[in-house]
């Protein structure tokens, strides 16, 4: 099981820090092959760190149980996917977000933080639980097949 927490960390982490930079940068309207790959390093090192401190899993369906949702019914993935995008977006954002106010800031530009915190914080909440609702079916199956374990068995 440690395995595939191993697995679904290292996916996860990977996509979702590579689409919400690229969410970033496309929603500054500034992008550049060196702001990318910055930008996507600082980020991965953040959801790696998140991943392998915070047991997501752990807290997700935890909270799901005590809900009494079903594991394996939409209700359970909406709001496993929730729970998951609230222990990670917001924190990524939030250091992503502060990183670039700085560096704007010191190149002179007069922007208010809260605001652009703020649009951030929606933005990302919005593509993470989209991104993370549709990979994390996907990538579970992967995390399986490297841990040894049939997918279609393990549902049965």
């Amino acid at each position: 099981m440690k395995d595939i927490e191993k697995t679904m960390g290292l996916l996860m982490g990977v996509s979702l820090s590579f689409i919400l930079t690229l969410t970033g940068l496309l929603s500054s309207g500034t992008i550049t092959i060196s702001a990318f790959l910055s930008n996507f390093l600082i980020s991965l090192l953040i959801s790696t760190f998140i991943t392998k401190v915070i047991p997501l899993k752990k807290i997700s369906s935890s909270l799901a149980d005590r809900l009494h949702l079903r594991q394996g019914s939409l209700s359970y993935r909406l709001f496993d996917t929730l729970a998951c995008d609230l222990l990670m977006s917001p924190l990524m954002t939030f250091i992503m977000v502060s990183m670039a106010y700085k560096q704007a800031t010191a190149h002179g530009a007069k922007i208010p933080f809260g605001p652009m915190l703020m649009k951030a914080e929606f933005i990302s909440f919005i593509v993470a639980y989209v991104a993370l609702f549709f990979l994390t079916p996907f990538f579970l199956r992967i995390a399986m097949k490297k841990a040894g374990i049939d997918p279609q068995q393990a549902h049965n």
